[in-house]
């Protein structure tokens, strides 16, 4: 009886420890490095391998380093977890192993962070470690201040600036951190997106309603619902989900049309171009847009570029804009990713190192890193 008593034992001490961890395999597909990208795994995908994890008292961690790696927890607007995302490097063609187990987890500094801004009427801003973005609340119109579309902030820190730049409200001079020099006006600015009828662009003016859905530390999104506006004849609105990861220099933008008297309707993302030669990219096939400002011997240049996900129509200059137009269903998601460098940043200085980033974000996207989660 001892010894069958000491056999269950094991047994149960062995059950229980398959599930006091959870081991994530990852492999980079690409022969590109992957340097400080935000891994998302499915939550149900840890439970299942760590039924009885405890989300307020776990670290994850590199099984060959030992060192802890910073996560967050992705709640996209819910009351359940929906994802792990974990900030990891692979080098080309690389394999890493994590553990996830039970644990005090280290400090991290947040990377990203967002937030509505109603002392400056109503924009709603959001950056991570390196570069920030606002877009113009419906408090602008009433102002001769008023403008349209995505702007930059540009930066050269990798701290999160966007508190302290609105407080001292000064963010047109640099103060060592960068600044916003990037002029919108009645455009779409650095990437934003509205219908293209009639050989015209129906910009939608600017957001009425706003949503945070996840701030930080490695990932910031939001919703920005904007009144419904006439295009062409027919009523159309638009809800617009915004997210930015650490590290990267793009937005993930998923563009929401509702519609009814056509059963399409063609929208144009779009860079707004200056009247001074820069240099332009377009790659159809790919799905890749890229503009290079002209230089500003004041205060450096800024690169914007645009990534799509699937098919568009055509790329164009039209409408003092590098267009990239596209067709949507009613309640069809545009997705897209939009965003920008400056030179004085000191990582993309030219032309064909901000492409050629364009270029490797797509890649990246086609062949994510590949996870298997396991006990």
């Amino acid at each position: 009886m001892r010894v069958f008593i000491l056999f269950a034992a094991g047994l149960f001490l062995k059950a229980q420890a398959c599930y006091c961890q959870a081991i994530v395999d990852i492999k980079n597909p690409l022969d590109i490095a992957r340097n400080e990208e935000v891994l998302s795994v499915p939550w149900a995908e840890i439970l299942k391998a760590y039924p009885s994890i405890d989300t307020t008292m776990f670290i994850v961690f590199n099984s060959n380093t030992g060192k802890q790696l910073p996560y967050q927890l992705e709640y996209r607007d819910s009351k359940q977890v929906q994802n792990l995302l974990i900030l990891v490097s692979l080098p080309a063609n690389g394999k890493l192993v994590l553990q996830i187990k039970k644990g005090v987890r280290d400090a991290f500094p947040d990377k990203t962070y967002c937030r509505y801004v109603p002392e400056r009427k109503e924009d709603f801003a959001w950056e991570n470690d390196k570069i920030a973005f606002r877009m113009y609340g419906k408090a602008l119109e009433s102002t001769d201040e008023n403008a349209y579309g995505m702007d930059v902030w540009v930066k050269r820190t990798d701290s999160l600036i966007l508190n302290e730049r609105y407080k001292r409200g000064e963010y047109h001079i640099d103060h060592g951190d960068g600044l916003d020099y990037y002029h919108v006006g009645f455009s779409l600015g650095a990437g934003d997106s509205d219908p293209y009828v009639d050989d015209s662009i129906w910009y939608s003016k600017n957001y009425h309603y706003w949503k945070v859905l996840d701030n930080g530390p490695l990932r910031s999104a939001f919703e920005l619902e904007y009144d419904e506006w006439n295009v062409s004849g027919q009523e159309v609105r638009v809800t617009k989900t915004i997210s930015l990861d650490a590290g990267s220099q793009l937005s993930r933008v998923e563009d929401n049309y509702y519609f009814s008297k056509t059963p399409v309707m063609p929208v144009v993302t779009g860079i707004v171009k200056r009247n001074e030669p820069g240099a332009e990219f377009f790659d159809e096939r790919n799905g890749v847009m890229g503009y290079w400002e002209p230089k500003n011997t004041q205060d450096g240049t800024t690169g914007v570029g645009c990534v799509f996900l699937r098919a568009v129509q055509q790329m164009m200059m039209k409408k003092g804009h590098l267009l990239t137009e596209s067709l949507v269903k009613p309640g069809q998601a545009l997705i897209y990713y939009t965003g920008a460098a400056w030179d004085r940043a000191g990582e993309i200085t030219s032309s064909e190192q901000w492409f050629g980033y364009l270029q490797s974000f797509k890649k990246k996207l086609e062949h994510p890193l590949q996870i298997t989660v396991k006990k």
